[in-house]
């Protein structure tokens, strides 16, 4: 007997390997949900949207009224001689209300993963169904909400005789790395959101401070720590390079915003595979 557990051979599990084929498993059902999802997804997007519109008076307009009242109060500070801002280069309304747009569209995707799981609350406690349908949802309601902005920014080219430019063909894509930049930093805070209501507070605050430094309704200073602020500021590539292609401007910190976006793509991927875990044992706690 001793004979034949000497012989025996000592069994080897290599558990790093075996964690990463489990995340890779997981990240690959995470796409094939959202693809699989798309019709659900759309659905409750065509829901949702018809919901917040029936119920207002002012219907659509409210999707203007945010980044349109931002930027008329700095074009009257600016037209008033109340501040003086630094040359923009271009018409001084083009320049605030595309860089509101822009942040409120980015606002808008940071905390459109948690809006859009914390609206289907009723829900993903009683049906079993792919929780990547609800990201995909909050993008189709974003994507909606952003072209409606987008044709009134168009309008704003040609009332202030910019025109549309060859850049504007880029802009599509500068525009969905906007997108996914704010989709990235929502999938993480969306599970911590859905436990804490001060999450949402926080990051309200949080963007509210983040606005005054970044070039959004006044350029980038010569000089100071303003301008250091500025420069080292992630969201300035984003804001910078986007409004740039819509005017006709050569971008500046094109190299920027390329490494922020090859640095967002395998965040996006752990975002996914985070979400996926986290929010059924989420939904399990808060039902229990």
């Amino acid at each position: 007997m001793a004979k034949i557990k000497q012989e025996m051979p000592l069994e080897t599990r290599i558990y790093q390997k075996e964690n990463n084929t489990k995340i890779l498993k997981l990240l690959k059902a995470s796409f094939h949900d959202i693809i699989a999802s798309r019709f659900l997804a759309k659905q409750l997007a065509v829901r949702d949207i018809t919901a917040q519109y029936r119920q207002s008076y002012l219907g659509i307009v409210w999707a203007f009224i945010t980044p349109l009242t931002t930027a008329f109060v700095w074009i009257f500070l600016n037209m008033s001689g109340t501040i003086q801002l630094t040359d923009t280069g271009i018409p001084y309304p083009v320049y605030a209300f595309a860089g509101t747009l822009l942040w409120s569209i980015l606002n808008e995707s940071i905390n459109s993963p948690m809006a859009s799981t914390k609206s289907a609350g009723g829900i993903l406690s009683k049906i079993n169904f792919p929780k990547e349908a609800l990201l995909v949802s909050g993008i189709y309601k974003l994507l909606f909400n952003s072209a409606i902005k987008i044709v009134l920014l168009l309008v704003f080219l040609v009332v202030f005789g910019i025109g549309f430019h060859s850049s504007l063909l880029l802009f599509p894509f500068a525009f969905l790395g906007v997108i996914l930049f704010g989709t990235t930093i929502g999938l993480f805070i969306t599970p911590i959101g859905m436990l804490y209501n001060d999450i949402a507070k926080i990051i309200s605050l949080g963007l509210g401070f983040l606005m005054y430094i970044t070039p959004v309704v006044y350029a980038i200073p010569k000089e100071g720590i303003m301008r250091t602020f500025m420069e080292l500021n992630p969201l300035t590539p984003l804001i910078l390079t986007t409004r740039d292609l819509i005017v006709g401007l050569e971008p500046q910190y094109l190299t920027y915003y390329f490494a922020l976006i090859v640095v967002c793509l395998p965040l996006l991927c752990i975002g996914l595979v985070f979400y996926r875990i986290s929010i059924p044992i989420i939904v399990e706690r808060m039902s229990s």
